[in-house]
């Protein structure tokens, strides 16, 4: 599904769309030219429905590069494994992320947890999968003729990033779970999920200038992103927290 010029969504579960597996995050395709990159990698079951997806928007897989992940939890990272073994894609993540799919440490990702809560059936199994590289706050990533910013964007949980792109006279946030329509967070019960680092997260974010608005569940922004941002900013200079999208 083709969002912008440049930007698709090829994978989509039911907190979404509904083009792919139903524990699928948004799954982002970045087309810059020369080379394409996926914006995390999906849960891992069924991730040829987004093979299809992506060819049935007129491009080829081949190209993909790179997939770049916001966080390890298993709807954004379990589809690592494949995508690497297919089509040979650099797997890039944060420090704390790279641990864990490396490893593929299921106690590191909450995973027990996420299954008590429903959220994955009792028989999903996270795949490790190496990982290429470890990015940090203000490196950029360079895909065919675009780069992606890279912001450190913990709370939800430890090691979440962001990518802030600027493209076809936009200013794309690939925010992963941080921050959503309507200047909606994520908070759960984990260990690692963390309000204070959420705050820091989301103050960083302020004078972004955002116009595409591009979280990993629900409703995408394609234009006054910044807006939503400034939503859950107001809420904290309320004292309040912003509302919880569980």
């Amino acid at each position: 599904m083709q969002l912008t010029e440049s930007v698709h969504v090829v994978g989509s579960g039911r907190l979404g769309f509904g083009l792919s597996h139903e524990l699928d995050c948004h799954v982002y395709l970045v087309n810059a030219g020369s080379e394409m990159a996926l914006i995390d990698a999906g849960v891992g079951l069924g991730w040829d429905r987004i093979v299809a997806n992506i060819r049935s928007d007129g491009l080829d897989p081949a190209k993909l590069r790179f997939v770049l992940l916001t966080h390890a939890h298993a709807d954004h990272a379990g589809g690592c494994k494949q995508w690497k073994q297919q089509f040979g894609v650099t797997v890039l993540a944060s420090p704390v992320a790279a641990n864990f799919v490396r490893s593929g440490d299921e106690a590191g990702i909450s995973l027990a947890a996420a299954k008590a809560g429903g959220f994955y059936p009792p028989e999903y199994h996270f795949q490790a999968c190496p990982v290429d590289g470890e990015l940090r706050e203000g490196e950029t990533v360079r895909v065919g003729d675009s780069e992606l910013r890279v912001l450190e964007t913990s709370g939800h949980c430890g090691g979440m990033l962001s990518f802030l792109m600027k493209r076809d006279g936009k200013n794309y946030l690939f925010c992963g779970d941080t921050v959503f329509h309507g200047g909606k967070i994520l908070m759960t019960n984990v260990y690692d999920c963390d309000f204070q680092h959420y705050v820091e997260s989301l103050r960083k974010m302020a004078g972004l200038s955002v116009d595409a608005l591009l979280p990993r569940h629900l409703c995408v922004t394609l234009g006054g992103g910044q807006a939503h941002i400034q939503m859950a900013l107001d809420c904290l200079d309320r004292m309040a927290l912003p509302p919880n999208i569980l």
